[in-house]
């Protein structure tokens, strides 16, 4: 059987999800749930510091506790769009997706390092472990109906340091590349993405992670890690993604069309 506040904790929930409990919204004072669901004042408190690390309330010094509004889901489609040949995730169509989401994105100023692959960096891009990469981080963020800026993603990128001696310079520079990377190699290099796997998983984020995400210390939510193998017509592994997403707000669409 769950514990009393657990049972309390689950009552308001449910009132906060079907809207009898709105955001912005006043929660009754410890006295008065005390009376209203017959426990003591330490149910009752435990009661709402379970809510908390939900993150569907939020104290206010002197006020009480208020219903706290949560975020607007955004939908990644993971499959690929005929236009750009790429997924909601990446590139034009993650700005695209958001566009047709009513949505503004925008990405930070591009950090960009050289390191030697690790053991998972060199099997994904078919190098050597201890071979230097070039690492392009970014962090995303999409706009919500208050027009605020909320983060989004966080992506880090890795090329194999040989495209680099080969003529892809801009790969090492800290600005975005606007026609995005794989249209960029395939102007310099001829590398011309033909096809890609992902492996998606549910973790606690980092301490880096919750900070950027605004994410409570408890990790009560938990990040998306989305990698992303991209290989070329010759079946060369050219591109190694990772993407992560808090779970609060984002949900992923995968589109499949049968045989016939």
């Amino acid at each position: 059987m769950p514990a009393r506040y657990e049972e309390i904790a689950a009552d308001l929930q449910k009132k906060i999800k079907a809207g009898e409990l709105k955001p912005g919204q006043r929660l009754k004072t410890e006295k008065e749930l005390m009376a209203e669901y017959g426990s003591a004042r330490n149910t009752v408190r435990d009661a709402i510091n379970r809510l908390k690390v939900l993150r569907l309330v939020q104290s206010r010094q002197g006020s009480g506790n208020f219903v706290v509004k949560q975020p607007e889901l955004f939908k990644i489609t993971l499959t690929p769009e005929k236009e750009t040949g790429f997924s909601g995730g990446e590139g034009e169509a993650w700005t695209t997706e958001a566009s047709k989401q009513g949505r503004d994105a925008w990405v930070s100023s591009t950090k960009v390092l050289i390191e030697q692959a690790d053991e998972t960096q060199s099997r994904e891009l078919g190098i050597n472990e201890g071979d230097d990469l070039i690492l392009r981080h970014q962090r995303r963020y999409i706009t919500d109906e208050a027009d605020e800026d909320v983060p989004w993603s966080m992506q880090t990128s890795y090329y194999p340091f040989s495209f680099v001696e080969r003529g892809a310079a801009a790969l090492k520079k800290r600005q975005d590349i606007e026609e995005g990377t794989m249209a960029y190699l395939e102007e310099k290099l001829g590398i011309r993405q033909d096809r890609y796997t992902d492996t998606l998983w549910i973790r606690p984020p980092d301490e880096d992670e919750r900070d950027f995400f605004k994410l409570p210390a408890e990790s009560s939510v938990w990040v998306y890690e989305h990698k992303r193998t991209v290989y070329d017509t010759e079946d060369r592994p050219c591109r190694y993604t990772v993407t992560v997403y808090p779970t609060d707000r984002n949900e992923f669409v995968i589109e499949a069309r049968l045989p016939r």
